[in-house]
């Protein structure tokens, strides 16, 4: 609603006489009528005075009617809605509240899509403290205890409970609480191994002492055996050399285990001692090779103008001098060296395997050998198979060359 409008304005001159109607004014179509309405609206003298408000009850002195207030207009309005809500009717369901409208709604679909800032680095940022440096990771947490799930049933679900490593509460409440002199008698019972197993760990550990035994006598009879003769056999060479320089052990009778010649074997490049004997201990296990001397197997000695100067040696262990006598050729030579000469032998056979107690093998056509007449003869005996003493072998030589020291030593040797 608007206030009315005035009849006459500051002049006292009614409106109606000074404008004049639409009829009297003519129509805009007339020639001109448009421009003369716009000069008159235009015209400076129509327009109030400078301090003067064109309002007439600003000038009248009468407060201006205030304005009826304007209520907005419902969004909707149903006339039966409100009869419904007013009788108890079904009421009008709220209408849903307004969403946020989404980037695409927006700005539309093909709208570029904010990216996320990249986060600031060293290069990038100009001062920066050392706790911003740092990266902090969470602590992590414990996790959280699981309470054992509690059997429900029986003493069968109690004892599968017990089997899964989850007894049920009862249990758990009895093993707290104090035992009693017989439930603590059972236990100490249980706690001690049975006669069973006492038993397996006695039989476990005597398997476990006796294979330790076992390799420690292997190892000592393989390796250390053969150190231990090494060593002797050479101190005894030495020995017998110095004897020599000084003029010591002339030709003749010698006590059983003393030395008297060495005896080489170019091909398997042995130079080994000979002492008299072939007692095991004394002479054999020593690294030596000894002479038969005694009984039915006594030999001549290489000076001898006839007969076969027969030795024997370990094939294995305590310094194995005949271990590879075995790969001897026929004609391959065979030295043994005296205080006064050198006494050269040519294989010439040999018999790879026969029993302990044939003693033909020395004799002094010995058997086997392809010797039919007496002659200056070398046998070398040793035990096959290899780390065994079931059989012998035996390998035969003739002597081809006795040189006396003072000529040097033999070509088998130089060479």
């Amino acid at each position: 609603m608007t206030a009315l409008r005035p009849e006459r304005d500051s002049s006292g001159v009614p409106y109606d006489e000074q404008y004049a109607s639409y009829e009297e004014q003519g129509s805009y179509e007339e020639p001109g009528a448009f421009a003369a309405a716009v000069d008159h609206l235009a015209d400076p003298l129509t327009d109030p005075l400078p301090g003067q408000h064109p309002s007439p009850w600003f000038r009248s002195g009468q407060p201006a009617p205030e304005p009826e207030p304007q209520f907005p207009e419902p969004e909707w309005y149903d006339p039966q809605g409100y009869a419904r809500d007013w009788y108890g009717a079904e009421q009008r369901p709220e209408p849903e509240p307004a969403r946020e409208p989404t980037y695409e709604e927006l700005y539309g679909a093909y709208a570029p899509q904010p990216q996320p800032r990249p986060p600031l680095d060293d290069e990038t940022v100009g001062l920066r403290t050392a706790d911003t440096r740092r990266i902090v990771e969470p602590e992590p947490q414990p996790e959280p205890e699981r309470e054992p799930e509690r059997p429900t049933g029986g003493r069968a679900a109690r004892r599968k409970a017990a089997k899964k490593g989850s007894p049920p509460a009862a249990s758990r409440a009895e093993s707290a609480a104090p035992l009693s002199r017989v439930e603590a008698r059972r236990a100490e019972r249980a706690k001690k191994p049975s006669a069973g197993t006492v038993i397996s760990r006695g039989v476990g550990e005597l398997f476990i002492t006796i294979g330790v035994l076992m390799l420690l006598f292997v190892t000592y009879q393989l390796w250390w055996t053969n150190i231990r003769a090494h060593q002797q056999a050479n101190g005894a060479a030495n020995d017998l050399q110095e004897e020599w320089a000084k003029g010591k052990g002339k030709p003749g009778a010698f006590e059983p285990g003393q030395g008297f010649a060495l005896l080489h074997i170019p091909r398997l490049d042995v130079v080994v001692p000979i002492a008299e004997g072939i007692d095991k201990s004394g002479v054999l296990d020593r690294g030596m090779v000894g002479h038969y001397n005694e009984g039915g197997t006594k030999t001549p000695m290489p000076e001898a103008k006839q007969g076969n100067f027969a030795v024997a040696g370990h094939r294995n262990t305590h310094g194995e001098p005949f271990r590879y006598i075995n790969q001897l050729e026929p004609g391959d030579p065979i030295v043994v060296e005296t205080q006064d000469k050198y006494f050269v032998y040519k294989m010439a056979s040999i018999l790879p395997q026969t029993s302990p107690g044939n003693i033909s093998v020395i004799a002094p056509v010995p058997e086997g050998s392809g010797f039919t007449k007496p002659g200056r003869y070398i046998t070398l005996t040793t035990c096959t198979p290899e780390f065994t003493s079931k059989y012998r072998m035996i390998v035969w030589g003739k002597m081809v060359e006795e040189r006396p020291r003072g000529k040097g030593k033999p070509s088998a040797l130089v060479n």
